[in-house]
Order: C-alpha cells, then structure tokens, then sequence
C-alpha cells in the first residue's frame, strides 16, 4: 500500500463538470478530467483493506457489490500513487476488456463496495480507471 494514513489525510475530490451551456453545444464529455497529482492523492486514500470489496464482483442479497470484471482495485490504486502508470494500466487491462470505453458508463459499484466509504467518502476508482485510460490512449 502505499500512503498507510492516505485516507485519513486526503479528501475525495470530484471530477468537475463543464457548465451547461457549454455542454449543450457539443458532445464532448461534461465531467472535465483530474490533474495527474490529484489523481495520485486519491490513489493514496484506497486502505488496501483486508478484504477488498470493491474488487470482490458478487451478488449480495439481491445487489451486486463490487467490480463485476473483478478489476484488482487496490493494486492498481498503489500503481498509480508509485506513478507506475504504464503497469497499473497493464493490471487494468488484464481484467477489463475495454476499459477506455466502459469506464465512462459504469456506474462504479466498485466505489459503492469500498471500505473508506463506511464512515466517509469512497475512493474515486471510476475517475483513476478513466485517466489510466486516457494516458494508454495518448501514449499508445
């Protein structure tokens, strides 16, 4: 893991939006991206707990918690706070089939699962996915 205290040090930050009227112009996305450094602080907040939920991808009463691809979310989170980029890509990769296209759509139960979310805010997974995205996409 590693920032041990992470996610007692830093807050979930959101993606911002773009304004709406200039979202109605085009179809380009409205959730604007997060800088890399952000990105890091919120990679640093995930408590590699002892069993991850938010990779766990089972059904539970009815609901299903965690990743259905079974993405390993803690690994990937301690890639990217170590900056190791083009690894945690590979980790995501290894699970998910197109991870550049559904990250936009998912409606992450991964964040629903995780464990920092019990007394505060979840780890913003969907976002770090996105940007590890991103980056496979810009760098080929």
């Amino acid at each position: 893991m590693g920032k041990p205290t992470g996610f007692l040090e830093y807050a979930r930050a959101e993606a911002p939006h773009r304004p709406p009227l200039a979202r109605i112009r085009d179809y380009d996305e409205f959730l604007l991206p997060a800088g890399e450094d952000e990105l890091c602080l919120q990679s640093a907040r995930c408590m590699d707990c002892g069993v991850p939920f938010c990779h766990a991808g089972m059904a539970v009463a009815g609901s299903v918690i965690g990743c259905p691809l079974k993405n390993l979310i803690p690994e990937i989170n301690d890639l990217v706070y170590h900056g190791r980029y083009r690894d945690a890509w590979q980790r995501l990769a290894a699970t998910h089939p197109f991870p550049e296209i559904t990250g936009r759509v998912c409606p992450a139960l991964c964040e629903g699962s995780c464990t920092a979310g019990e007394h505060g805010s979840p780890v913003a997974i969907r976002q770090i996915e996105e940007f590890l995205a991103d980056l496979a996409m810009e760098t080929g």
